[in-house]
Order: structure tokens, then sequence, then C-alpha cells
């Protein structure tokens, strides 16, 4: 492992010419390190670089793989480089850091050892938006990340439901704050853990505003890595409050593909504009329906609206998620389908959709 100390700023593409300005090896035919790229990451200056070398080379490969990190280690704005040699086959894809950074703190809620908050959002009810919000933090889970979700939806909290513990209650930390319920190895916190089940919260909205708030001052997270906040659709008080005060890192919208629903997901857009916090893009969900017998697609609420509208506000494409009985059949039996069917193709949706949201990659 090398490691430098120059400040300065470095991408994928200047390692790749950097590995270029390298010395053919001889003993390789005569290729350089660029020729062998099977993987290349570089995030906040951490470098982590796979080269494919057939076995016969990877001897060869060993013996300069010290210098190949020294010309990277060396580049500014490089931290650590690591170089990582595979045989016969790429390697899997590099280890990636979360895109961790855009933190406000000045004038927000403070949430000590939460190292990412992202909102999911949506401007309109009924389009899975929370179902989104258990999935991803089960996926995300899976990378080894350590998640949780706070449940700002007063009114209509989902949470307790979807992940099988709506009958839970937080216990209470020695210094009197409430520690989240834990499921499949998600914190949990929700307005559906404190009332009772069938008790409607009838507040006006600021009522509705500083419970939000509590549920953030209040609540002892320890350590994670990303803290989804699964936002009630719409743009009033309680979304206002958690732009405005919450520590947001970023938001996704998640949306149907018809219009109706695409209006309000622009203006949900929008008003994260508005107040500064990046939106990372937008999911289409419920994108087709596949029979399940003959593989025949079905575009029930239209199809590719959310892409037209990422590409016409300029903001990332997240992916599609289909509809289907199995992610409806998960949700109600309190297991997120990433948890109850992970090889499954809408699991694989979500896992994509959690990547491009984490790494900023493509889906």
């Amino acid at each position: 492992m090398s490691t430098s100390k120059d400040a300065g700023a470095t991408d994928a593409e200047a390692v790749r010419n950097a590995l270029a300005n390298l010395p053919a090896i001889p003993e390789l035919g005569g290729w350089t390190a660029k020729d062998r790229i099977a993987g290349l990451d570089v995030s906040k200056g951490h470098v982590v670089l796979a080269l494919e070398a057939s076995p016969e080379h990877a001897e060869a490969l060993e013996q300069v793989r010290d210098a190949i990190e020294t010309a990277i280690g060396e580049m500014p704005g490089v931290t650590s480089a690591q170089v990582i040699l595979t045989a016969e086959k790429p390697a899997e894809p590099p280890p990636r850091a979360p895109r961790i950074g855009q933190h406000p703190t000045g004038g927000k809620i403070e949430l000590p050892g939460v190292a990412q908050v992202i909102a999911v959002a949506s401007g309109k009810g009924g389009v899975g938006k929370s179902t989104t919000t258990a999935n991803l933090a089960m996926a995300m889970a899976a990378k080894g990340l350590k998640v949780g979700i706070l449940d700002a939806d007063i009114y209509g909290p989902s949470v307790p439901t979807l992940f099988g513990c709506a009958d839970a209650k937080p216990t209470m930390s020695p210094a009197n704050k409430m520690l989240p319920v834990e499921r499949h190895g998600i914190k949990l916190i929700s307005i559906g853990f404190l009332l009772p089940q069938d008790t409607p919260v009838i507040w006006r909205g600021p009522m509705v505003a500083g419970a939000i708030e509590q549920l953030f001052r209040d609540v002892d997270w320890g350590s994670l890595d990303v803290l989804l906040i699964d936002l009630p659709p719409g743009t009033g008080d309680a979304q206002l409050t958690m732009a405005q005060k919450a520590p947001l890192s970023g938001a996704v919208i998640v949306s149907t593909p018809q219009d109706l629903a695409l209006i309000d997901a622009k203006r949900a857009l929008l008003m994260f504009r508005k107040v500064d916090v990046p939106v990372y893009g937008i999911v289409e969900n419920m994108s087709y329906y596949e029979c399940p017998n003959c593989g025949h697609r079905e575009h029930i609420f239209s199809h590719g609206g959310a892409e037209v509208a990422a590409r016409d506000f300029e903001t990332p494409f997240l992916g599609a998620v289909p509809l289907t009985l199995a992610i409806r059949e998960s949700s109600d039996a309190g297991t997120p389908i990433v948890a109850s069917q992970p090889e499954s193709p809408q699991a694989k949706a979500y896992a994509k959709i959690a990547d491009a949201v984490l790494y900023g990659v493509a889906p």
C-alpha cells in the first residue's frame, strides 16, 4: 500500500494516463499496466486498481506491483493506492467507498456517528416510496454497510409493517435517548412504534414538524454508514423541515411512469434543489409488469417517463423496478424482497439502484 499527503485532486482518467506513461513490461509481452486494467475506483483520494494477469504472468507482475503503487501514490491528491492482481478472469469490481462527504452541519440537527443521511421522497402517495426505502436499506446492508431508517411519514408510517415489527417498542439508553428497533440488520425508528397501531395522527403542520425533529434529536443511532429518511409524499411542512434541518447528504426521488406521478415527482425534485440538497436521481417504480409464465411485459402505468424526466432535469436515472406480486407479498409479510429473495430479478434491481445512489455509478 502506497500513501501520499499531496493535497490536490485526481480522477480515474488521470490514473489511467499515469499508468500509460509507465515503462512496458518485457516479461508480459511489452504491454503496460494500463493494458490490463480489470477494475479501477477513485474515491476521495483512495485508489484501488485491479490488474488482470494470466497465471504464467502473475509472478512478473507481482515484481512490479510496488512500483505501480508508488507511481499512483505520488500523484497529486492521492492519499493511498492499492494494486490487486487477478488471474485468468477479470476481478470482481474493486471495493468502493460510499460518496460520503456532502454532510452539512451548520444550523443542522447533529447526528454523531451517522456518516450519510439520504432522503427518499415522492411528490405523490402510492408510488412505492416506503417499499423502495426498505429494499434500498437491505441492499446497502448486503454490501456490508451499517444502515438505519427514520420513518418520517407521521400520518402513514409504513416501516413497522414492512419490517414485520409493528408491535415493537424502542428502549431507552442511559442518556435517556431512544434506541432504534432492529430488524433484518437495519435500525428503525417510526412514530408507528410509539402509538397504538390503529390510532390516527390528527396533528397540524407545526406538530408534525416538531415530531419529526424530535425523532431526529432524541434517538441514539450509534454508528451508521447510511441513514435513510422515508419522507411522506408531497412538499409540505414535513418535507421542508427535513430539508432545512436534517443534515441531508442528498435525496432520491421515487415515481411511477404515469404523468400524474411524474408531475408531483418533479415538484419534489425542485423543492430539494431550492433548499440546496443534492438530488441523487430518480427511481421508476412499477415500471412494467412481466408475466411469470410467458415473460411478456405490459406497461400498465406507461413506461420510461421517469427516465425522460431525469434527462429533462439533468439528474441521474437510478433504475427501474417492476410491478410484481412478489414485492407486495414480501412487504406484507414483513421481510423486504431483497432479504427474502436476494437472487430474484427484483432484488437485483434494487441492488443496482443502491449502487447508483451510494457510488454515483450508472445502473
